[in-house]
């Protein structure tokens, strides 16, 4: 194999597929990242791929000598990136050999790498591409990735769940405490077959990096796998076996209070409590009076002090009080882009659902309370 490339975007690519390049492989090509010279396009493909999550793209190349081999990510990235970007890179590896020499005007380095044959190939699903448009994915993923479970014991629940509906396209995650629900219009949903799948969330925050603000993406999955293809990038994460949570059946049909707050105001003076709230146990409570048409928001911490903020509020139904963890409540209303945000519940120990106070938003957060003692 013998090609040269630019370093910029040797440099660029190596950066990109660096993220699905193992930390601790299981193997030791799986710390190397793949690549493939093609005379045919002109191109060099870069793979990385740790057998849950794979980014593969490609760059264009002079390829005077076709060929493929794998060299240890971390050491490859570094030497390019020092490499002077005024000089093109040239890799040559002799036939059946596994040592490659960079040579660029800065001088000459060899690296060891290992054969291509023993790297893994990606998974390429069968089925039709649905296409998507970008910007309603990233913004799906942005509303709602926060509340997916960190606890690998329940394991479907480290994912966000996508699926078409007659509506459009809903993405949905929770962690048995909270649930974040983003339903988007048809217009901005798929265009090919229903999708129905949970995708790891570990994967998806890899995928919301790079995904383009506009433009469209190709999204193919079978066999417990998931491929994206945008552009010259191609992503594949595993999916989550198994059926994910009724999650529609836990919002309340009906409501018996409404609150109606300015969401940053009630933003800025959460983030203010919270400071003793984290001192102890993250929770603040919230004292409902449609007396005074106010809520009171408080936390204490034992042995340090206590804080307390009131808030205007536009209050139907009856003087109630209601705990929650601060970071929760926080964690949602800083996904919405409202002006004023709707608290909609029923008593102290049910469910609460947070909406933005506008027509169609199609966005839900539903949070547990916290039980305290008196």
């Amino acid at each position: 194999m013998r090609i040269t490339v630019s370093q910029s975007e040797l440099n660029t690519g190596l950066a990109l597929v660096g993220r699905a390049v193992a930390s601790r492989p299981s193997h030791p090509v799986l710390a190397n990242v793949l690549l493939t010279a093609d005379a045919t396009t002109g191109r060099l493909q870069l793979t990385g791929y740790d057998l849950s999550l794979g980014i593969q793209t490609s760059l264009p190349a002079a390829i005077d000598t076709p060929g493929s081999i794998t060299l240890p990510a971390r050491l490859l990235g570094e030497i390019v990136a020092r490499l002077s970007a005024d000089s093109p890179i040239t890799l040559s590896c002799p036939e059946d050999g596994e040592q490659v020499e960079l040579t660029s005007t800065s001088g000459r380095y060899q690296v060891q790498g290992l054969p291509a044959v023993d790297y893994p190939d990606l998974p390429a699903p069968a089925s039709e591409p649905v296409l998507l448009p970008a910007p309603a994915l990233v913004q799906g993923l942005r509303a709602t990735l926060f509340a997916s479970s960190n606890d690998e014991a329940k394991q479907l629940l480290t994912g966000v769940h996508l699926q078409t509906l007659e509506a459009g396209l809903e993405f949905a995650a929770t962690d048995g405490h909270r649930l974040a629900v983003l339903t988007l219009q048809a217009e901005a949903g798929a265009s090919a077959d229903d999708l129905n799948l949970t995708i790891p969330s570990r994967a998806l925050r890899e995928l919301e990096r790079l995904l383009p603000r506009s433009g469209e993406v190709e999204l193919l999955s079978s066999a417990g796998q998931v491929v994206v293809r945008v552009g010259e990038m191609t992503f594949t994460s595993r999916s989550l076996e198994g059926t994910y949570p009724n999650y529609q059946a836990l919002v309340p049909a009906s409501f018996s209070q409404r609150i109606t707050l300015d969401r940053r105001a009630f933003v800025a003076a959460l983030e203010r409590v919270a400071v003793l709230a984290d001192r102890h146990n993250n929770v603040v409570k919230l004292t409902v009076d449609p007396a005074i048409d106010r809520v009171a928001i408080r936390a204490d911490a034992q042995d340090v002090g206590s804080g307390s903020e009131s808030l205007a509020a536009g209050i139907e139904g009856d003087e109630i009080q209601i705990a929650f963890n601060v970071r929760y409540l926080l964690d949602g209303l800083k996904t919405m882009a409202s002006e004023r945000v709707l608290l909609l519940g029923n008593a102290p120990t049910t469910p609460v659902v947070i909406r933005p106070d506008e027509e169609d938003a199609g966005f839900t957060y539903l949070v547990m309370p916290v039980q305290v003692r008196s």
